[in-house]
């Protein structure tokens, strides 16, 4: 039996936990451990009322989860929930995990008065399974995506 949990500041463990499952869902280690935050900025993280990280936890092992952000809306007084990563480990996928998490985040979303969540996915091969996943429950939207480059920090 899977468990979704919304990690709180105590969950730091966990939390460092999914930086690996992500790490090697997407075959990118380096990026999700090498430079790992410290303790103290991923409890400031987690106490934040921005960032959700959601587990997916068999027994006390992490095989999924997401991070999302919440973003404030100005025009009006209601929020969007951005999925910014969501991935499942290789030999628990087709469990119905990834839909659990994202059902899990709609009511986490409810709660905080969000309007939508939205999500990207690459057009790629690799990324098949996720679009047919996010097609499967929202509405398709064809973007294009645009990385600007931020200049160094001065000194």
């Amino acid at each position: 039996m899977t468990q979704i949990r919304l990690l709180t500041p105590g969950d730091v463990s966990l939390m460092e936990a999914l930086l690996t499952t992500f790490g090697e869902a997407f075959n990118d280690l380096d990026s999700y451990t090498k430079r790992r935050p410290s303790v103290d900025y991923l409890t400031q993280l987690l106490r934040g009322d921005t960032f959700i990280a959601l587990a997916a936890l068999k027994g006390d092992r992490v095989v999924g989860g997401l991070a999302a952000y919440e973003l404030k809306k100005f025009e009006q007084e209601r929020s969007e929930i951005y999925i910014y990563d969501l991935a499942v480990a290789a030999a628990h996928r087709r469990e119905g995990i990834a839909t659990a998490l994202i059902e899990q985040l709609k009511k986490i979303a409810a709660r905080r008065g969000a309007w939508v969540i939205f999500v990207q996915a690459d057009t790629g091969v690799e990324d098949k399974p996720a679009i047919e996943l996010y097609t499967k429950l929202g509405v398709r939207e064809d973007v294009l995506h645009f990385d600007i480059v931020v200049p160094p920090r001065p000194g």
